[in-house]
Formats: C-alpha cells, structure tokens, sequence
C-alpha cells in the first residue's frame, strides 16, 4: 500500500470517531444528560482537526478547529469571563479562517467559473443586512459589559462566513451555519425565547457548519496533500 494510500486510511479513523461522538453528544442533549454532553464535547473538534491532519490539510484549518475545540471547552462553564474567552478562541479560529480563505478562493470550484461582479455583490449584501439587523435587535436585551464584545465578534464571523462563499457551496453552508449556530447563542444570552432543547440546536447547526468547512477548504486545496518523501522529494540543485 503506498504512502497516500496508508493516509487516506488512517484519516478515516478519528472521522468515523468524530461521526460516532457527534451522535453520542446530541443525543445527550436530546436526553438532558449535561455530564454526557460535557464529556463528549472536547472531543469534536480535536477528532476533526486530526481527520485534517492525516489528510494533510492546511495548517491554518487545522488552528482554526482547534481554537474552535478551545471555545467548546470556555463555553462549559457558565460565567461571563469563560463566555469572553471562549468568544476571543472562536474569533482567532475565523481569523484562522478568513486567512486561508484569502489564500484559497482562487482554487474554489464555483470561483473558478468566474461569477459576474453584480452577483457576486448579493451575498456581501445579504450578510451586511443580517450583521446589522441581528446586532441591532439584540443589542437593547444583551448585558451592558458584554454588547461591544458581541458586536465586535458578530462582525468577524459575518466576514468569516461572507468570504466562506468564495470556495462555493459546501464551505458557504459552513459559514451560514455557523453564523446560525451563534446567533443562537446570542439570543440565549439575551435571554430570548428559545426553542426546545436549544443547546441540541447549537451544536447540530455548529457541528455541521465545522465539518462543511473542512469539506469545502479541503475540496478547494485539492483533498490530500501526499507527503513529501526522500523518493518524490525534488533533487538538490
């Protein structure tokens, strides 16, 4: 079996894992079981980012899971401080993002049809609107020492999940989703009404949109990088 090959393999491991511990997770949440939940949840991201790894994914999409993994973590525990820092790991993992999405658009599929300006002009707008009209609903109802940080995050996801939309489709449903996921977040916090079992819609709506994004960025870099070995390895000048 050659080396691309034996990879490929290993990084079905950790997917299938992260496959079964989605599953177990919303399933706790389902049953109100918040031990199960928190046991589970640490392990989504870390289990993604070695799927990535294995794969020979970007770096920069490997940073970006794992400072997801670290706002997973802050956001068990139910004090503001841990709240902050969970939202400061999310917002350096869109930066992650948006960085390798500068980097990639270029390779993504839908880019490379070469959209007209006007219409590619719709979504920037469509976000703009949602940015603008979330943050202004929901500013009154948020805590006082909490709104600028929101507002300021809030910006930096709109852009991560603007700019999700350059490496088409499966990427720009990663970016909506996520926005998604932490909207509802936001109207937690604002102590709006929630649906049922909210805390099952967040991480349903989160974990779809991480591993959207890993399929698009992957799909738009081309899948598995093979590893350079000392027989591909290009011969000294």
């Amino acid at each position: 079996m050659s080396p691309g090959r034996r990879a490929e393999r290993h990084a079905r491991v950790p997917l299938a894992a992260f496959g079964v511990v989605t599953v177990v997770d919303l399933v706790c949440l389902v049953a109100g079981s918040g031990l199960g939940h928190a046991l589970a949840k640490p392990l989504l991201m870390p289990l993604l980012a070695a799927h990535v790894g294995l794969r020979g994914g970007p770096r920069l999409l490997v940073a970006a899971l794992l400072f997801g993994w670290g706002g997973d973590v802050l956001l068990l525990f139910d004090v503001d401080a841990a709240f902050l820092a969970g939202m400061g790991s999310f917002a350096a993992g869109h930066v992650c993002y948006l960085v390798l999405f500068k980097k990639h658009a270029s390779l993504g599929r839908e880019a490379e049809n070469g959209a007209p300006r006007a219409r590619a002009a719709w979504p920037a707008a469509g976000y703009g609107v949602a940015l603008v009209t979330t943050v202004a609903l929901l500013w009154p109802d948020l805590p006082p020492e909490l709104r600028l940080s929101v507002a300021a995050y809030s910006v930096l996801l709109t852009a991560m999940a603007y700019r999700a939309t350059r490496l088409g489709l499966t990427a720009a449903l990663g970016g909506a989703l996520f926005m998604l996921s932490d909207t509802l977040i936001a109207t937690g916090v604002a102590e709006w009404p929630q649906l049922p079992r909210p805390e099952f819609w967040i991480m349903g709506t989160y974990i779809a949109a991480q591993l959207l994004l890993v399929r698009g960025v992957m799909s738009a870099v081309g899948g598995r990088r093979t590893p350079v070995t000392s027989e591909s390895a290009p011969a000294a000048p």
